[in-house]
C-alpha cells in the first residue's frame, strides 16, 4: 500500500489526467483547546479530466472524513477513504469534489502545528506544507505541478489574527465570539507553498515603494516577543531585499502582499509560503548574539524572498528539481545579502560557515547528485539536505564565474518571463543560460548535477636553485567511491609577508580538469610564502595547503588581511585535520594563535567548534586529557583578553563553558552564574546563563532542583528547552533514561523540546552511562519514522547516535545491524552516516598520535 508515499510515476500520470481549476477550503479554528486535538476542513476541488470514465485519487492524511461527494454522488468514506487516499473513479470531463472531514493539529512542525505560549496560555497556529504535508489540512491533489488558484475561509476566535496568501479581509462577526475570514483567492501556485497562520499574533505593518508599485509589508510575532520585534531593522532588510531582486530579476513581485510572521517550535530557518513567509521566531531574539546570528537571520530573510520568484512564481514540475529552487535560493541570497546589505563580506562567512556544511555531506556514504534521482516522496525526504542547499550554491557560484554574472542574470529573466505562474525543469533553465551565455552548458551538468562527490585540488611544483617555479602543476583527485575529475575555475594567489602583513602579490585565475593541470604562467615566479588554490573561492572543491604555505599559516594566519583568502586557509586547515593530514592538536594550536583577531563573524563564532570537535573527537585519547586543558585553559585567556561586549568576548564565553571540565573553570561558571566573577562587558543574560547551567549540569555540578528553581525564574518556551537540554546532559543514569524516552520514543514531545534534548544527550566523558544506550538507540530505530514521523525521527537518529563512543567495536556492531535491520531507508542513512564519522575520528586519532 502506498501509504503516504507517492511515486514520480503516479504524479506524471496524474498530472496527464487532471488540471486543477480550484480549490475552496473552509476550515473552522474556533474549538477551544480543550475540546480534542482537530479542527474542520471542508474543501471543494473543482478539475477537468482528459479521459472521461478514468480513476484517479485525492491525497488527505491523518483525518477523520465524514462526508465525500463527486458530481453530486455521496462516496462511502469507509470504502473511498483508504491509505491516506480518496479514490474517484468514473470521473466526468468537468467535477467537483467535495471532502468534509475532522484533520488533526500538529505538534511536529508539520500540518497546521498548534502552540501554547506558557508565558501568557496565548495560542497559535502555523502551517508548514513543503514536502507533502497540505493534506494534513484540506483535500490536494500533492504535487508541485497541478497548481491551481486557492480561495481560505477561516472560522476562528475573533480576537486572533488570520493570515494566508492573499490579502487579509475584514473578518465578519458571527455574534458567538467567533468571526469568518473570507479570504480572496489567491495567484495560482502550488499546494506546498499554500499557508494558514492563525491565533493572537501582533502584527506591524509598512509598505515599499519600488520601481513596479507599492508593496504592503506586514511582519508578526507572539505577543510575549514584541519587545523582541525589531522592526526597523527587519523592514530595512526587506526593502533593500526587494529593491535589490527587483532590479535584478526585471520581473514585478509576483503575489499581493509580503507578510513575515515569526512562528514558535519551528522545524526549519523559514519556508516560502508566497506572500506568507514564515520563519523561526528564534530569529528575534531575547538576549545578546553576535554578528553572524544577524547576518544569518539577514540570508534566511533574502533566501525567503528570492523563492517568491524562484519556486514560487515557477516552480519544478516535481521534487527531481527541488535542489533547484533551493540552491538558487541559497546562492541568490549571499549575492543580494553581499551587495544590498550591511553585510559585504556575506561570502566570506559562506566560506567558513554554510559552504563546509556542503563539503562535509558530499563526503558522507550518503552523498547523492545535486539533481537527486527522487523517484518519490520518500526519496525527496532522505535527499534534502546540505548537498542540496550549500553545495547547490557553491555550484551555482561557480556557474555564474563560469559564463559571467551579466549572461547570468539575462538568462533567469527570460526564465521568469517564459514559464511565470507555471512549472518547468531544469533544462529549461540550462536552454535559457545557454542561450543568453552562448556556452554549451549540459556537459557542465553532467559532471557537476548528475555525480556525487567533492574533489580535492593539491599544488604540485619544482623549484630553482633561487626558489623559482619551473613547473606548477594542480593535482586533482577524488574519492574512489565518487571517482569523477571536474572541470574548475580556479584562482590561484601568491601571499608574501611584507612588514609584518601576508599580502597578496600576484593572482591567476585558470580553468583546471582532470589529474593534472599545468599553470604554465606560474614559471619563473618565486615561491610565495602563502600559495592559495581557489583564491576568490570560485570553486567548490577542498585544497590543500603546501609544507611552506602550512607553516606559514601556522605561525600567522592573522597576518592575513583578506578575510575570504582566511577562510579559505581555516577551511583548508580544517579539511586536512578531518582528512587526517594533519593533527587534530596542530589545528587547536593553530585556532588559539589565530582566532583571537579574526574579523569574520562567521570565522569567529564557527572556528571554535571545529577546534572543540578536534579535542573531544579527533584527538588521539593519549594527548586528549593535556589538549583538553590547553584548550580550556586558552579559552580562558581568550575571554579575560577580549574587547569588552565584543563577539569575540561572547564565543569565547560559550566556548569555554563547552569546554570546561576542570575544578577552576567550572568554579568559574558557577561564579559566572552567581556574579563573584565578571567580565568587563559581558552581560550574564537569561540565554548566557542556560549555556553556563547546560555545562554545569554535564559536569554533575547543577542538579534537577536548580534547574526546577532556574525554570520558574524563565517560564517561557526558550526555558523549557533549555531546561529539558540541561536534564538530558546530566551524567545520571536516570536523568539519560528519562532523557532518550522523551526524545526517541515519545511521540507527544514537541518537535523542538525533542531537538533540545536529542542534542543534549550525548556528551563527552559519560563513556559509562552512554554505553547501555547503544542496543536502546538500535532498537528505537526500527520503528523510529512510526513512531516519532519523518522530522523528529530524523532529528533523533542523527542528534543521538552515538558518536562519543567512537571504537572499531562500534563500528562493527553498526555494520551488524546495518546488515540485518529492515528500518526505514532513513533510519539506516543516519547510521550510516554515523558509523562514517566514527571511522573518521579513528583516523585521526591515529594521526594525532603519531
Amino acid at each position: 500500500m502506498p501509504g503516504t508515499n507517492l511515486t514520480r510515476d503516479e504524479a506524471q500520470t496524474r498530472a496527464s489526467l487532471i488540471s486543477v481549476e480550484s480549490y475552496t477550503v473552509d476550515l473552522d479554528l474556533s474549538a477551544p483547546i480543550d475540546a480534542g486535538d482537530t479542527f474542520a476542513s471542508t474543501t471543494t476541488l473543482r478539475f477537468s479530466c482528459t479521459d472521461p470514465g478514468a480513476t484517479t485519487f485525492a491525497d488527505l492524511v491523518d483525518a477523520t472524513v465524514h462526508e465525500i461527494t463527486l458530481n453530486g454522488t455521496p462516496l462511502d468514506p469507509a470504502t473511498a477513504y483508504a491509505d491516506s487516499r480518496i479514490t474517484l473513479s468514473g470521473l466526468a470531463a468537468e467535477n467537483e469534489l467535495v471532502v468534509k472531514a475532522d484533520c488533526t493539529y500538529s505538534h511536529s512542525g508539520e500540518g497546521l502545528h498548534r502552540f501554547v505560549d506558557p508565558v501568557d496560555d496565548r495560542v497559535y497556529l502555523y502551517s508548514q506544507f513543503e514536502v507533502p504535508d497540505a493534506r494534513r489540512v484540506f483535500t490536494t491533489f500533492e504535487q508541485p505541478d497541478l497548481k491551481s488558484v486557492f480561495t481560505f475561509n477561516v472560522t476562528a476566535p475573533s480576537s486572533w489574527v488570520v493570515v494566508s496568501n492573499a490579502p487579509t479581509p475584514q473578518p465578519e462577526d458571527l455574534g458567538n465570539g467567533n468571526s469568518v475570514w473570507n479570504f480572496p483567492e489567491t495567484k495560482r501556485m502550488s499546494t506546498y507553498i499554500t499557508a494558514i497562520v492563525a491565533g493572537e499574533y501582533h502584527a506591524v505593518f509598512d509598505t515599499y515603494e519600488g520601481k513596479f508599485g507599492t508593496i504592503p509589508l506586514g511582519h508578526y510575532c507572539r505577543q510575549s516577543l514584541v519587545e523582541f520585534l525589531d522592526r526597523d531593522e527587519l523592514v530595512k532588510l526587506t526593502r533593500q531585499s526587494f529593491e535589490f531582486f527587483e532590479e535584478q530579476f526585471d520581473f514585478p513581485y509576483p503575489f499581493e502582499k509580503y507578510d513575515q510572521l515569526y512562528v514558535p517550535e519551528y522545524n526549519m530557518g523559514a519556508m516560502e509560503n508566497a506572500g506568507c513567509v514564515t520563519l523561526r521566531d528564534e530569529y528575534l531574539p531575547r538576549s545578546r548574539q553576535p554578528r553572524s546570528f544577524y547576518e544569518f537571520r539577514t540570508s534566511v530573510i533574502t533566501h525567503e524572498m528570492a523563492h517568491m520568484w524562484f519556486g514560487d512564481l515557477v516552480t519544478m514540475k516535481w521534487w527531481d528539481d527541488l535542489w533547484l529552487n533551493e540552491s538558487f535560493a541559497e546562492w541568490a541570497c549571499y549575492w543580494c545579502e553581499a551587495e544590498a546589505t550591511d553585510f559585504t563580506d556575506a561570502w566570506t562567512g559562506f566560506a567558513n560557515a554554510r559552504k563546509q556544511t556542503g563539503y562535509r555531506a558530499d563526503q558522507l556514504p550518503s552523498t547523492h547528485p545535486i539533481a537527486a534521482d527522487n523517484h518519490d516522496l520518500e526519496a525527496v525526504e532522505v535527499n534534502f539536505d546540505m548537498i542540496t542547499y550549500a553545495k547547490g550554491a557553491s555550484v551555482l557560484k561557480q556557474l555564474v564565474a563560469w559564463v559571467g554574472l551579466e549572461p547570468f542574470v539575462a538568462g533567469i529573466r527570460q526564465y521568469f518571463k517564459d514559464h511565470a505562474y507555471g512549472n518547468s525543469e531544469f533544462s529549461d533553465l540550462l536552454s535559457a543560460l545557454e542561450k543568453s551565455s552562448g556556452r554549451e552548458l549540459k556537459t557542465w551538468a553532467t559532471e557537476w548535477l548528475q555525480t556525487a562527490g567533492v574533489n580535492t585540488l593539491a599544488p604540485s611544483f619544482e623549484l630553482d636553485a633561487d626558489g623559482a617555479f619551473t613547473s606548477l602543476q594542480v593535482k586533482q583527485t577524488a574519492h574512489p567511491d565518487w571517482p569523477t575529475l571536474r572541470r574548475h575555475r580556479l584562482g590561484i594567489g601568491f601571499y608574501n609577508k611584507v612588514d609584518g602583513k601576508l599580502v597578496r602579490e600576484d593572482y591567476l585565475e585558470v580553468d583546471v580538469e582532470g589529474e593534472s593541470t599545468d599553470i604554465t604562467q606560474a614559471v619563473g615566479r618565486r615561491q610565495p610564502d602563502l600559495l592559495l588554490l581557489n583564491d576568490q573561492d570560485l570553486a567548490y572543491a577542498k585544497i590543500r595547503l603546501d609544507e611552506r604555505s602550512l607553516a606559514t599559516v601556522t605561525d600567522g594566519l592573522s597576518s592575513l588581511e583578506d578575510s575570504l583568502a582566511r577562510a579559505l586557509c581555516w577551511g583548508a586547515a580544517w579539511d586536512m585535520t578531518r582528512d587526517a593530514e594533519m593533527a587534530a592538536s596542530d589545528f587547536v594550536r593553530l585556532v588559539l594563535a589565530n582566532i583571537g583577531t579574526e574579523t569574520d563573524a562567521w570565522g569567529v563564532s564557527r572556528i571554535p567548534t571545529y577546534a572543540a570537535q578536534s579535542v573531544n573527537s579527533l584527538s588521539a585519547p593519549a594527548n586528549r586529557a593535556a589538549l583538553s586543558d590547553q584548550w580550556e585553559e586558552g579559552l580562558r585567556s581568550l575571554l579575560a583578553s577580549a574587547e569588552p561586549a565584543s563577539d569575540h568576548q561572547l564565543t569565547f564565553a560559550r566556548s569555554y563553558a563547552a569546554a570546561a571540565h576542570n575544578t577552576s573553570a567550572l568554579d568559574d561558571l558557577e561564579a559566572l552564574l552567581d556574579g563573584s566573577l565578571t567580565f568587563d562587558g559581558l552581560a550574564v543574560d537569561q540565554d548566557l546563563r542556560w549555556v553556563l547551567i547546560g555545562a554545569l549540569a554535564r559536569a554533575g555540578r547543577f542538579d534537577e532542583e536548580q534547574i526546577a528553581a532556574e525554570l520558574a525564574q524563565d517560564n517561557t518556551i526558550s526555558g523549557q528547552e533549555n531546561a529539558a537540554a540541561a536534564r538530558a546532559a546530566r551524567p545520571d543514569a536516570d536523568a539519560k533514561a528519562a532523557a532518550f524516552k522523551a526524545a526517541m520514543l515519545d511521540g507527544s514531545t514537541p518537535n523542538e523540546t525533542q531537538r533540545s534534548i536529542a542534542l543534549a544527550f550525548g556528551q563527552h566523558g559519560q563513556d559509562a552511562i552512554l554505553l547501555p544506550f547503544v542496543e536502546q538507540y538500535l532498537t528505537a530505530a526500527e520503528s523510529a519514522w512510526s513512531t516519532l514521523g519523518a522530522h523528529k525521527a530524523s532529528v533523533a537518529m542523527e542528534a543521538m547516535f552515538p558518536r562519543e563512543l567512537a571504537s572499531a567495536e562500534l563500528v562493527e556492531r553498526m555494520d551488524a545491524w546495518l546488515e540485518s535491520s529492515d528500518a526505514n531507508p532513513g533510519a539506516k542513512r543516519y547510521v550510516l552516516e554515523g558509523r562514517a564519522d566514527v571511522e573518521r575520528y579513528l583516523a585521526a586519532q591515529e594521526r594525532d598520535a603519531r
